[in-house]
């Protein structure tokens, strides 16, 4: 049955589908879909707002038309599901695919690095010290987790910035993701989880420039607090040219 009542709607050509407002959304019914925030069933939406103020680009707003109630049972049944589905992910079995299996690699020796192949430029070797490293893939309770320095990358990194290695991975636990294109809650709930199970010692966050890319810190953010801890956390961002515009510090509190 349709009322007459408050909803959100998106202004299509405004979102960029960075997707920092679908973390304010308790209800989860904002989602990015084909690199858009969208409203995925009215009847999920209480049309309270919650998620305006997230939007960079003010391309959220109240509206009112007649559409479905919002449906609160429907959304604890929803998001319970959801929730159901992340846990089911989290096991690693070795029978399961092989870019799950967990590993952790000892670094290299001195003379190991001496003798790395010469098409590696200056013969350094690979700083990343465990498999996998998706951050859909990685489970809270991974080892190679436990008191680590955490750095939280989003995909393009790597590819632009030509020392990532040396100056960001040597050292660190990574994970690695898109905040554009991967599923958002269930990211903010696999970071809380870690964070109230693995001892974290650090988070270094390093993005690229371009908008889609912010939502990145905010996913981290929100698993901190979710988790009730407070870790020092760096953020960085990286230009499209490989070069570093930007580093802040802070402490959740």
């Amino acid at each position: 049955m349709k009322v007459l009542r408050k909803i959100i709607e998106i202004d299509e050509e405004r979102c960029d589908g960075c997707g920092e407002c679908v973390p304010g959304c308790a209800e989860g019914a904002l989602q990015i879909v084909d690199g858009k925030a969208r409203v995925i069933e009215d009847k999920y939406c209480d049309g309270l707002g919650a998620c305006i103020g997230e939007c960079p680009n003010d391309a959220l707003r109240i509206v009112e038309r007649e559409t479905a109630e919002f449906d609160e049972e429907a959304v604890e049944k929803y998001l319970a599901e959801k929730e159901r589905k992340t846990s089911e992910q989290e096991p690693l079995m070795p029978c399961g695919c092989p870019s799950a299996h967990i590993q952790s690699f000892m670094p290299a020796s001195s003379c190991q690095e001496a003798n790395a192949p010469s098409f590696i430029e200056g013969g350094e070797s690979s700083a990343l010290s465990h498999w996998p490293v998706q951050i859909r893939l990685v489970p809270a309770n991974a080892p190679f987790l436990k008191g680590a320095d955490l750095l939280v990358v989003a995909d393009c990194v790597p590819i632009a910035y030509p020392a990532f290695n040396r100056d960001f991975l040597k050292g660190k636990t990574v994970m690695v993701g898109c905040p554009k294109f991967d599923d958002i809650e269930e990211y903010i709930s696999k970071f809380a989880d870690i964070f109230k199970i693995a001892g974290i010692k650090s988070v270094t966050t390093v993005i690229m420039e371009v908008p889609c890319c912010s939502g990145l810190p905010t996913i981290v953010k929100k698993g901190m607090d979710a988790a009730g801890a407070a870790i020092p956390v760096e953020e960085v961002v990286i230009s499209a040219r490989g070069k570093i515009l930007e580093k802040t510090n802070a402490k959740k509190d």
